[in-house]
């Protein structure tokens, strides 16, 4: 059937929720010892997990093995991997250049907190490929963007920072606002509750974040007007509700506006990163922030992030003005796989053929929804892509909490007893790595055509 009226949309919510039913029974049976891994765990790890993102209903795939583009589980179920780290494992499962850079640096040491000349390679490397001539490593995506903000303050004698609605920057306090929050305590669209996401938050943390809604350049001047904010942190493209594009000339409207008032502009591209291609989204748009951060896609699958800048800001680390500091930060075992990573890993060649596999999954996604006339649309940036249920784009976070999250759990559902490993945030996107061919790619496809089969039967 075709999707033409609200009846036709309820039939479809009716049907999604028959193959829910039906795939959790087949997910339980097939995943009985990821099951009792998962009850095991949780005696001693809070929800059984390392990270609450990687709880979920019913229980997690536990993982033994990843190689490629493919994990196996501890059912010995076969996956090829969409999910990719949350986007972390562009270079894919072991990639041999990664591997072999670790195992050559384990001879030379895993640690030293002193110095190591792959520190300077490894800055040089961002530098090149962001345009900022500034660069200090952390162990992940959360202190990136924790020192980021902490340097804007201290750059501007300013403490209140503003953040969109929807908007993931890690789990550090003043970032905990209003991630994903319910729509009853949410606030007027134009004027968002600022909404902590966790317990333990302050009430001063809270009131020193101001939120807005994305693609939305004059909330942005409006709250910008008292010279108070010290910085705007903001993705690009949003990658924590699928994927969201920014309108035509809102990053330069940013720009813009955040340099009229003295507030710095840091880009979030954690997520975007180098699967966004070679220098980023800050490359693809042509807009240069004054502070960027980084993790994720950089390091091969090894725990790194790192943040760079002007040097007029970057400066106040070096005179002692701003702090930055870590045991593990710019340890050589992570540097290494790092710069394999970036050199011989994800080079400019490997990432363009990530890409164009991307696109051509991303194609026949699209072909297969309108053949259906499903109210669906997919979106694509670099390598990444996604399937958002909503018939039109969405431009901002309540956009897309009007999305159907019950045909995208079935969607999911189904993917995963089929060997297609999604996020199971169903709002996160699929990461085609460097590592899969393009018949791992089009997998997807194949298996999201049985989905809308039967959804549309």
């Amino acid at each position: 059937m075709s999707v033409t009226d609200s009846t036709d949309t309820s039939e479809l919510a009716a049907r999604a929720k028959e193959i829910t039913e039906r795939e959790l029974v087949v997910y339980s049976e097939r995943t009985k010892n990821s099951q009792a891994a998962s009850e095991r765990a949780r005696k001693v790890l809070p929800a059984g997990v390392p990270s609450s993102f990687q709880a979920y209903d019913p229980h997690p795939v536990v993982v033994k093995y990843a190689s490629g583009s493919r994990m196996i589980d501890v059912d010995d179920n076969e996956y090829i991997d969409y999910d990719m780290g949350f986007g972390a494992l562009f270079a894919g499962h072991m990639h041999p250049a990664v591997r072999r850079a670790v195992e050559a640096q384990l001879d030379d040491g895993t640690l030293y907190v002193t110095p190591c000349e792959l520190d300077a390679e490894f800055a040089e490397l961002l530098a090149e490929r962001y345009g900022l001539p500034m660069w200090r490593p952390t162990n992940s995506g959360t202190e990136a963007t924790m020192d980021a903000i902490r340097l804007a303050r201290g750059a501007t004698k300013r403490e209140k920072i503003v953040k969109v609605e929807g908007g993931y920057h890690g789990h550090h306090d003043e970032v905990m606002i209003s991630n994903k929050p319910s729509l009853d305590v949410a606030g007027p669209a134009d004027s968002p509750n600022s909404i902590p996401e966790s317990g333990g938050i302050t009430q001063g943390t809270i009131d020193d974040v101001i939120v807005i809604e994305f693609n939305d350049a004059a909330a942005l001047e409006r709250v910008l007007k008292s010279r108070e904010v010290a910085c705007f942190i903001v993705e690009p493209v949003m990658e924590n509700i699928g994927i969201c594009m920014p309108q035509p000339g809102y990053l330069e409207a940013v720009r813009e506006i955040t340099s009229k008032y003295g507030t710095l502009l840091i880009f979030d591209e954690v997520k975007t990163g180098i699967t966004a291609g070679v220098g980023g989204a800050t490359k693809r748009f042509g807009v240069t922030p004054d502070l960027i951060t980084l993790a994720k896609s950089i390091g091969g699958g090894v725990p790194v992030g790192a943040f760079g800048g002007k040097a007029e800001y970057m400066d106040l680390i070096a005179t002692g003005e701003v702090l930055h500091l870590g045991t593990y930060n710019g340890n050589p075992l992570v540097m290494a796989a790092a710069r394999a990573t970036l050199t011989e890993a994800c080079t400019p060649e490997a990432v363009e053929g990530a890409m164009a596999r991307n696109h051509e999954l991303v194609v026949a996604c699209q072909a297969i929804i309108d053949k259906a006339g499903l109210p669906a649309h997919t979106v694509e940036f670099g390598a990444k892509g996604c399937i958002t249920w909503a018939t039109e784009p969405i431009k901002n976070y309540r956009d897309y909490k009007a999305t159907d999250f019950d045909l995208a759990f079935a969607q999911w559902i189904h993917g995963i007893n089929r060997g297609v490993l999604l996020p199971p945030g169903l709002d996160e996107q699929w990461l085609i790595s460097v590592m899969h061919s393009e018949a791992d790619a089009m997998r997807y496809a194949d298996v999201f055509a049985e989905f809308v089969d039967e959804l549309t039967a």
